[in-house]
């Protein structure tokens, strides 16, 4: 996926560090496949939103939480203008 959209990838440590520098505007996106517990992501996607950063699942539908099953699959944090092209990115890539 990172060679579709011509991507540096950026080595960075949690997950809320990785969407932080999603809000902050130190990095476009944050994509993460390999899955987690809602607890991992529930407060980073929370302050995204309420930055009108774009979050949603890999296949682009809305992430959901407080589920009998806390694992999140996976999930993307991006800037609203290049959350179509990431989406299309990871389409392209699977």
């Amino acid at each position: 996926m990172a060679g579709i959209l011509e991507a540096e990838l950026v080595p960075m440590g949690s997950a809320g560090a990785k969407a932080a520098a999603v809000i902050l505007g130190e990095v476009d996106a944050y994509v993460h496949a390999g899955g987690q517990y809602e607890w991992d992501s529930a407060a980073p996607v929370a302050v995204a939103n309420a930055a009108s950063v774009f979050t949603s699942r890999l296949d682009g539908s809305p992430l959901t939480y407080n589920r009998p099953d806390p694992w999140l699959p996976d999930l993307v944090v991006c800037r609203p203008d290049l959350a179509a092209a990431v989406l299309a990115a990871i389409r392209a890539s699977e």
